[in-house]
């Protein structure tokens, strides 16, 4: 696959030894939707922000859903595996190291980033997860040994059930993943909050320099 595939943006940072913040936007954003976030939570990363390929009405969205919170786990797997393929052929063309990524993804984007760890373990090591609910349930056993994942949920989120929030979280840490399930006092809208603690946990990630 080459990187043209997806509409994206790619921002290099001027940083030596910047980690690489792999943006997926929620449903309605596009590859612009996350860059202002990014730009706060890490002032010095490079910025990879890919658009999601799926239309519902009219609106970008990673994958396709069959109704709230119901997806179409077809459709997820296959826009999974194509969007692995995409990072690692960024990878290649943009020159940075892919176990220098952070994803950074809001709903939609951080339901696509929750897959891409079950389905390509290792491809993604190091997360922040913006409400997110468990995309599906894995048929096999995972090793996630080494992956970090910060899941910023929302206490009064209508549109996420906490029990899949604590699913996903569970399935994580059963492969191995160190996972910080932080509940935030607001709804599915992002807060301050969430940019201060993704930050915070961003500068607390080890510097990687090399895949």
């Amino acid at each position: 696959m080459a990187t043209n595939d997806f509409i994206h943006r790619y921002i290099p940072s001027g940083t030596p030894n910047a980690p690489t913040l792999l943006l997926l936007h929620g449903t309605g954003g596009n590859e612009d939707a996350l860059l202002d976030i990014g730009r706060q939570i890490a002032p010095n990363a490079s910025l990879l922000s890919p658009r999601g390929k799926v239309l519902e009405n009219g609106h970008p969205r990673f994958f396709r859903r069959l109704a709230e919170g119901v997806f179409d786990h077809e459709d997820l797997v296959a826009r999974t595996h194509e969007l692995a393929a995409f990072i690692e052929a960024a990878a290649g063309e943009y020159g940075f190291a892919p176990s220098s990524l952070i994803a950074v993804g809001y709903s939609n984007g951080a339901n696509v980033a929750a897959s891409l760890m079950l389905l390509h373990p290792g491809l993604l090591t190091r997360a922040v997860l913006l409400r997110s609910m468990l995309p599906f349930t894995p048929e096999a056993s995972i090793d996630l040994t080494g992956t970090s994942v910060l899941m910023l949920a929302g206490r009064y989120d209508n549109l996420i059930p906490a029990e899949s929030v604590e699913k996903l979280a569970a399935v994580l840490q059963a492969g191995g993943a160190a996972v910080d399930l932080n509940w935030q006092p607001t709804d599915h809208r992002l807060t301050s909050a969430d940019l201060q603690a993704a930050q915070a946990w961003i500068t607390s990630q080890p510097i990687v320099t090399a895949s």
